[in-house]
């Protein structure tokens, strides 16, 4: 019975997207480039992601959103079920940009919504390309703007953090922005392995005390990436703040 209502929730939630990005997708990307302004994107995005996650049954709770410093941040989350993008997304930053990899940029519409709202795309089969797009970022960061990065570079299906790729810590490092542990609970059993029905859970997101990277170079980018695993990891092991 339970299955059967969540596949019909998700049915619902997937035919509401679609028709909100098919309304609302054009009329944001239209006024982006009428007015130069990704903002109105911001908006839409938010209200999409909002909708769906409240059409799915998707709660979360934030703790430790006072650790985050009033300045451009680098956000480095563990990464276990398609709903931390979403909910990270609208709670982090009005306007966190991502770094997210380069296969996503060929959904129709995504790519252009994420070039217009400065996401940038990376492409680690190109180790050229890989590196243009950690220099966008970094000018990015220095234009005050707060990335999000998942530094394991794909989901973790049991849960246990995987080794962090260095490209968003050199990023943080070149720009010289504190980098911000997060960690991300709850969603993995939102979407079970090969099926498409989402089911509702609680998520919780933990913010840690920020990481300075003032002062250190790339050659200290081993020793950064080890602290703000551990930091992660230690958010992980406080578990759900939901009783």
């Amino acid at each position: 019975m339970r299955t059967a209502v969540a596949a019909i929730r998700s049915l619902v939630t997937y035919v509401a997207i679609v028709v909100y990005i098919a309304v609302v997708g054009p009329v944001a990307l239209g006024l982006a480039r009428l007015f130069r302004s990704k903002r109105v994107l911001y908006q839409a995005g938010h209200g999409g992601v909002g909708l769906a996650l409240r059409l799915a049954g998707i709660r979360y709770r934030i703790v430790g959103r006072e650790n985050v410093p009033a300045c451009a941040v680098v956000y480095c989350s563990n990464h276990e079920s398609n709903v931390d993008p979403a909910v990270l997304f609208n709670e982090l930053d009005p306007m966190l940009h991502v770094l997210y990899k380069a296969e996503l940029h060929k959904v129709p519409l995504m790519g252009t919504a994420f070039d217009l709202g400065g996401f940038v795309a990376v492409d680690r089969a190109d180790r050229r390309k890989s590196f243009a797009s950690v220099d966008r970022a970094v000018v990015s960061l220095g234009q005050g703007n707060s990335f999000l990065i998942f530094p394991e570079g794909t989901r973790s299906r049991t849960g246990e953090l995987l080794p962090f790729k260095k490209g968003g810590f050199i990023m943080a490092l070149q720009a010289q922005v504190p980098i911000v542990p997060v960690a991300v609970s709850g969603g993995r059993d939102s979407m079970r392995k090969g099926s498409g029905i989402v089911r509702p859970v609680k998520v919780t997101v933990r913010l840690g005390a920020p990481i300075p990277t003032a002062g250190l170079t790339v050659d200290d980018r081993d020793v950064l990436i080890e602290r703000v695993r551990t930091a992660v990891q230690g958010l992980l092991d406080k578990g759900s703040a939901w009783k």
